[in-house]
């Protein structure tokens, strides 16, 4: 058929043609049943346990073991079934209609007993097929032929479960690219001023960065349940239902379709935002906490507790659409994928633009979009040009729902990084480094026993084995755990240095108090009280001023130059920074002896008093706080609103070398510095 594949997935989000009923029956002392009863909507087969190869999932029964019963025999099919020709699959089937009663005979060892399971199984109409689901029961069975009292607290209640089976989860997350070096904010520099490479660098890494995020994000979304298991279906409309060779183009248009909707939403998303509002969104506390719920909710959402969908009405007008023959009608069929995997995908794609947004790229919506499109499109194409690849897919089945899940643990992690951005702007010290760290080392540690098979969902399949697969990413992962331990002791954890709160707000630090960094004044010559040291704290037990006419005034006294450091609280490449390339000896030796460092938070939200309050000339913006101040400060003398941004100046407040960005070659920031140093001494 014409929408084979994309039916199939409007009806898996829309349609729930079988619900299941279960009961425990008592048929003889120490003996029972277990009835198990489904009950399908017309027009809707459910499949035998019994099916030759080639054909659809065949319904199996799988229960849990327990020493309270035993199994006798197998599950029996009490409904007579119906053997016919199915046309979806072009072979003779044996099916249910209306109504399926399956019984399975048990042994009791015990006056009550739990039997708990699962059922992997299948439907079709006429013209289409649901992807292969489970549902999982819970059968409560008395022994009522046997003298022996129950007693009275032990009796469960006579009740009968009744399961409406609902899809398999759908949704997922993360953004893998969460580990992944990225500026905070765009670059703005003036064309006419040199800017030795340092911010636009960076600014374009921070493009790949997002682009590498987006490919990664829609490679997970392939392998979701709502796509991976209707890839054949798909592929096979377009192998089988056209003439040789136009198959493959009319993929290639529909792969194309894809990128076009994705990437539309992108730039949709790139032209109502200007870039000014985008890089507010890295320091904004509202949007901030706005971005820590979402993603908490996205979590959820992975790990089952719901299902986010899109409303029917916009699904069946895509997929009517997509009946058109044509191109226009191959448009609608990428469209309505979109609409009816948005529970998979919407997740993913609201991280993407979240984390883009927030690095302040005008073109990083566009960006993230387009990896995504890429990720999703190429395995459609792939697979047309070589169907007999599809032999070697792996079978849908619990899985899925386990990549759902440990994308859903990593959206948690995620989400605390926007938490801690707030808290550090605004300066509510409650969610410090040691309750960062606390919360990772936990939400890891859970992620690697649940690879284990350790802890269940209820949309998750008993995890009788484990694959080498899952023990070697077990393994990574409790490895993560067990390194980020030490970091609640004052470890550097250098690796992840970047996405955790600064190392002064650690309480307990054992590592800042053995650095024995030299002080980069005499305390002679230190100021009794320097302006902003109450809130700001430099790293490393770096020395430093926090105020621009503090800090020249102090270098001007001593004789010596000036780093300016422009860096803020959610800045992740400034924290990078300051755990990989400040430790460094050399580094450490320039900033403490050779230069005064004065360090502008161009984020912080602490109110300016009335009277320092203006209304800037460049912007035309009220100018209250702190960090209004000093980013006011960067974009009207320096043309850059790109963090970290780095400004050698002699103690006159003159330029002397070309500003830098981020810049993580040790060597490089070192000859940086020197010839900061060798200029200031040459005048």
């Amino acid at each position: 058929m014409l929408l084979l594949a994309v039916s199939a997935l409007v009806q898996a989000q829309m349609h729930n043609p079988v619900k299941w009923k279960f009961e425990g029956k008592s048929t003889a002392a120490g003996e029972g049943e277990l009835v198990i009863t489904a009950t399908i909507e017309s027009g809707w087969h459910l499949y035998s346990q019994f099916i030759d190869a080639g054909g659809p999932v065949p319904t199996s029964f799988k229960f849990e073991k327990s020493s309270d019963f035993e199994l006798v025999g197998k599950v029996k099919e009490i409904t007579p079934v119906t053997k016919g020709f199915d046309k979806t699959f072009n072979m003779n089937i044996a099916y249910f209609s209306n109504k399926a009663v399956f019984v399975q005979k048990v042994k009791l060892k015990k006056p009550v007993i739990t039997a708990k399971g699962s059922i992997e199984f299948m439907v079709c109409d006429d013209e289409q097929c649901l992807p292969p689901d489970e549902a999982s029961f819970s059968i409560v069975l008395k022994d009522t032929h046997t003298k022996e009292e129950v007693p009275e607290a032990t009796k469960p209640e006579e009740k009968t479960d009744t399961v409406a089976v609902q899809p398999v989860a759908d949704t997922l997350q993360t953004n893998t690219d969460s580990l992944e070096s990225k500026q905070d904010t765009t670059s703005v520099v003036s064309p006419t001023e040199n800017n030795g490479g340092g911010a636009s660098a960076t600014g374009g890494s921070s493009l790949w960065a997002i682009f590498l995020g987006g490919l990664l994000g829609g490679f997970a979304a392939f392998f979701m349940p709502c796509i991976f298991p209707m890839v054949p279906f798909t592929v096979s409309y377009f192998t089988k239902s056209s003439e040789k060779g136009s198959g493959i183009g009319k993929v290639f248009i529909y792969a194309l379709s894809i990128i076009v909707i994705y990437v539309g939403v992108g730039m949709l998303i790139s032209a109502l935002t200007p870039p000014d509002t985008l890089n507010d969104l890295a320091t904004n506390g509202i949007f901030n906490f706005f971005f820590f719920a979402l993603l908490i909710v996205f979590a959820a959402s992975f790990l089952g507790a719901f299902e986010i969908t899109l409303p029917s009405s916009w699904v069946n007008k895509m997929d009517a659409k997509g009946n058109s023959s044509g191109l226009l009608g191959i448009f609608f069929m990428a469209a309505t994928l979109a609409l009816v995997s948005f529970s998979c995908t919407g997740p993913i794609i609201g991280t993407l633009l979240v984390e883009a947004a927030t690095k302040g790229q005008i073109l990083g919506p566009t960006i993230g979009m387009l990896g995504f499109a890429i990720a999703l499109a190429v395995p459609f194409t792939l697979f047309a040009m070589f169907p007999s690849w599809l032999k070697s897919m792996p079978k849908s089945g619990g899985w899925l729902n386990s990549v759902k899940v440990v994308l859903g643990f990593l959206e948690l992690a995620l989400a605390l990084k926007f938490l801690s951005n707030v808290d550090l702007a605004y300066h509510w010290d409650w969610f410090d480094r040691e309750v960062f760290l606390v919360l990772w080392i936990v939400i890891f540690g859970m992620l690697g026993f649940y690879l284990l098979g350790k802890l269940r969902f209820p949309h998750d399949s008993e995890v009788k084995s484990v694959s080498v697969f899952r023990l070697f990413l077990s393994i990574i992962v409790l490895s993560f755990t067990v390194y980020m331990i030490p970091g609640l002791w004052g470890a550097p954890l250098r690796s992840i240095a970047a996405f955790l709160p600064p190392q002064h707000t650690q309480d307990f630090d054992l590592h800042t108090r053995s650095l024995g960094t030299t002080a980069s004044f005499p305390t002679s010559d230190a100021p009794a009280t320097r302006k902003y040291s109450d809130i700001f704290h430099a790293p490393l037990n770096l020395n430093a001023f926090f105020d621009y006419e503090e800090g020249m005034a102090y270098a001007k006294k001593v004789g010596k130059p000036v780093i300016l450091d422009f860096t803020g609280h959610t800045c992740v490449n400034c924290r990078k920074m300051e755990a990989d390339v400040w430790p460094n000896a050399d580094v450490l030796s320039i900033l403490n002896n050779d230069y005064v460092l004065i360090q502008l938070y161009v984020d912080d939200k602490t109110e300016l008093p009335a009277n320092e309050q203006y209304t800037s000339t460049f912007t035309g913006k009220k100018v209250k706080t702190i960090g209004n101040k000093w980013s006011d400060f960067q974009a009207s003398n320096y043309h850059a609103n790109s963090q970290p941004y780095y400004v050698l100046l002699d103690n006159e407040g003159k330029t002397l070398v070309a500003p830098q960005g981020a810049n993580y070659n040790v060597g490089e920031y070192v000859a940086f510095l020197r010839s900061g140093l060798e200029k200031y001494k040459a005048k």
